[in-house]
């Protein structure tokens, strides 16, 4: 094992291992922009995928479309109460609790003042990152829609394309975010009147 200093207060400075070469961390100044824009964006397709209808099916020229909280009402009508939550957990609920606590976390750090509640909000973020599974869910989706394309005519909603791109800004948001930056930015920011209560 070998301990490497970084220096993370010098703009755009990087730490790399003196064995390997390999990046170890690196620092930008405008990485909190960039997360704050990535999770704003993020938000706005998680709304709209979540008002419009994913996919439309026409069987002998009956039209049917539904959206995702159409789908989980229907599991639970039908009895599969069990599938239907996992659906609205790891769909809408979870990707809802970890971008809203990204902006909680991210929005006043932007700004220069401490968070409230820094540490729990945190902790409530790392607990729901595994949770939010949008891309299970295209997968899934890409699946029913093939076995059902010799059986009706398929026409993929808005909300297919808006988890598409949500799935890719949340696998970019989770590569610039990370514990080093956040807590970076924490001790940088001023303490206001609820800094030394919000670690």
């Amino acid at each position: 094992m070998l301990l490497q200093p970084v220096e993370l207060s010098v703009p755009r400075s990087r730490a790399h291992c003196p064995r390997c070469g390999a990046r170890l961390y690196s620092c930008y100044s405008d990485r909190l922009e960039k997360i704050l824009a990535l999770t704003l964006a993020a938000l706005v397709l998680l709304l709209t995928a979540n008002l419009y209808p994913v996919v439309g099916l026409n069987i002998q020229g009956n039209y049917t479309e539904t959206t995702v909280l159409g789908a989980v009402r229907h599991l639970w009508q039908v009895g599969r109460e069990t599938l239907g939550g996992l659906v609205l957990l790891t769909t809408v609920l979870m990707p809802a609790v970890e971008l809203g606590a990204v902006l909680w976390l991210v929005m006043p750090l932007w700004r220069g003042r401490r968070p409230l509640g820094f540490a729990p909000v945190f902790r409530a973020f790392r607990l729901a990152h595994p949770w939010a599974m949008v891309e299970v869910f295209i997968l899934g989706v890409l699946v029913s829609l093939v076995k059902l394309s010799h059986l009706a005519d398929v026409l993929l909603g808005p909300a297919i394309w808006c988890f598409g791109g949500l799935m890719l800004l949340l696998a970019a948001l989770a590569s610039l975010l990370d514990a080093h930056t956040l807590w970076q930015a924490w001790e940088g920011a001023d303490a206001g009147d609820y800094g030394a209560t919000s670690a």
